[in-house]
């Protein structure tokens, strides 16, 4: 790896130490079905999401519901205290597609029809809204 490359590396991985984040990869969904849950809680208080996220009907909501309280716990363990009523926000929160597994259907005729079992990666953003402030 070349200096310049290493340092961005370096940069970006300093910018992370401040932030407070979890991921969750490789989930078996398609990412525009994950895309619809996400959006409902996106800009969102933490408590109040967490409330959307019980009750909604769509299944990913589930793990959306699982990784937001990971990024709670992160941001509880980074600062040393717990977190308080309506003072975290879902600053940012992100689908990217994962791998897509191909498989092969039987079709009429001798053919074969393709399907795509798609996955996805979500990455969520928690912070406090004080910190949005300034």
């Amino acid at each position: 790896m070349g200096a310049r490359k290493r340092l961005a590396a370096e940069k970006r991985k300093e910018a992370l130490k401040t932030q407070y984040f979890a991921k969750l990869k490789g989930v078996p969904s398609s990412p525009r079905k994950m895309r619809y849950v996400v959006d409902m809680i996106r800009g969102m208080e933490v408590n109040r999401a967490l409330a959307v996220l019980r009750f909604s009907k769509k299944h990913a909501a589930q793990d959306v519901e699982k990784l937001l309280r990971s990024a709670v716990a992160n941001w509880e363990a980074k600062n040393d205290r717990k977190a308080e009523d309506n003072e975290l926000v879902v600053s940012r929160v992100f689908v990217d597609e994962g791998t897509t597994l191909k498989r092969m259907r039987p079709a009429p005729q001798g053919r074969g029809y393709r399907i795509r079992k798609r996955s996805n990666h979500v990455t969520l953003f928690v912070d406090s809204k004080n910190d949005e402030k300034e």
